[in-house]
């Protein structure tokens, strides 16, 4: 009995994946690198306070003001983050990496926020609300994307998707409003997403080679049209913009009102869309079949699913997604086409759907923090920071490749998104 109550003590651990304690050792080096970072590029000399304004310039209810005293501020937060990283370098069998890492970031985002207002003032009311609207065509990106892959097609075209829809919106609202063009888009982006269907579950086309094609193909068309039509008829592209529409009382609520229910249509719609996406792909036997589909298509068709006809349908309504996304540059933004106007939105679209690992909700996270990014950069050339204009051109680009290489992790795609299918 002594050797059998001796041997139920002994704790049997399972051994370490090497994996996973080579990536906590990694990110909590640089953890600790970011807090030295933090403490000499923005601590160095810091002095005065941050003003963040909380209230929107016609506000009923006011909050007033934050006051962050900056230096102790950035030391605070370089602080934190660096026990994250020693946290991570102790206990490398941790599954919180990704989850210390985010918050770091967004806690180095903070202080340089912070660092760059030191003396000055922020509506931070202002860059939320900017936040979301320019989170709203990366959101339609990656729900075009969810749509498609879902199903098993990789649509590399949303860009070119996107991008027709802009075209489409401008000229035809320009001729018969802004209603009109939007359809006009959604109807349009369609019609590019019924082409790569074409090419991939028919012509059994390679899907990435597929998208390049779209893309190329309608910044082609689009190009040449604007520079040989619409530089010669402006009256093409003049069209009206959609303007905010404030729900009466949420409006009014302090701090969330101004940023959520004081938006145009594409930011209700986007909502919209996303919830009617999850509950639609998660909730609903169409949208199980849907992702047997992208799962094991051969097991679907067994049961009765037409594994080509759910593919088909469900591109093309990516692509009246993306096109529905791409009215926004021109019906919800500038309100006439540019070449080439959409500068990699589509693809940024599709970072956010790895981001947020092929789930609608998870796709406007990601795109929040996507247009956190870019709204930042604009804030930050107003506030005059000494960083040159390039690099903060540069910053949702740079999102990007952090977001999707740090904090994703072992996100999954279906198991047979990008390979084409052939019916017994």
């Amino acid at each position: 009995m002594s050797s059998i109550a001796r041997d139920a003590k002994v704790e049997l651990k399972a051994p370490l994946d090497p994996a996973l304690v080579r990536r906590n050792q990694l990110i909590g080096l640089l953890l600790i690198f970011m807090a030295v970072a933090v403490t000499f590029t923005l601590g160095y000399h810091l002095s005065g306070t941050a003003t963040f304004n909380l209230d929107p310039p016609r506000a009923v209810w006011k909050i007033g003001s934050l006051k962050v005293p900056a230096a102790p501020y950035v030391f605070v937060v370089s602080a934190v983050i660096a026990v994250f990283g020693f946290n991570l370098l102790v206990r490398v069998g941790s599954h919180r990496a990704n989850l210390l890492l985010g918050i770091a970031l967004a806690l180095a985002v903070t202080a340089f926020l912070t660092w760059a207002t030191a003396d000055k003032s922020l509506s931070l009311v202002g860059l939320l609300q900017a936040t979301v609207v320019r989170a709203v065509p990366i959101a339609f990106g990656g729900l075009a994307g969810v749509l498609c892959e879902r199903v098993g097609i990789v649509n590399i075209g949303i860009e070119g998707m996107m991008l027709a829809g802009a075209f489409t919106g401008a000229v035809v609202g320009s001729l018969v409003g802004g209603y009109g063009g939007l359809l006009a888009a959604t109807f349009v982006g369609g019609l590019i997403g019924l082409l790569l269907a074409v090419l991939t579950v028919k012509f059994l086309l390679d899907h990435i080679i597929a998208g390049v094609i779209v893309n190329m193909l309608v910044l082609g068309l689009t190009s040449y049209a604007a520079s040989q039509v619409l530089v010669r008829n402006p009256d093409l592209n003049h069209a009206s913009i959609f303007r905010a529409v404030e729900i009466p009382f949420l409006s009014q609520v302090p701090l969330i009102g101004p940023i959520i229910f004081s938006q145009n249509i594409f930011v209700y719609a986007a909502l919209v869309m996303l919830a009617s996406a999850t509950y639609y792909l998660f909730h609903t036997r169409f949208g199980l079949r849907a992702r047997s589909v992208g799962e094991y298509p051969r097991a679907a068709d067994t049961l009765g699913i037409d594994v080509l006809r759910t593919r088909t349908v469900h591109v093309v309504l990516g692509g009246m997604v993306a096109g529905f996304g791409g009215a926004w540059f021109t019906l919800g933004a500038v309100g006439q086409f540019d070449a080439n106007m959409t500068a990699g939105r589509g693809f940024i679209g599709l970072a956010a759907m790895i981001f947020g690992r092929w789930h609608p909700m998870g796709v406007l996270a990601a795109a929040l923090v996507f247009g956190f990014a870019d709204t930042l950069q604009q804030k930050l050339i107003i506030l005059q920071t000494p960083v040159p204009s390039d690099f903060l051109a540069m910053a949702p680009y740079i999102a990007t490749i952090v977001v999707v290489a740090g904090l994703v992790g072992r996100a999954r795609a279906p198991a047979a998104d990008g390979h084409n299918y052939v019916k017994a």
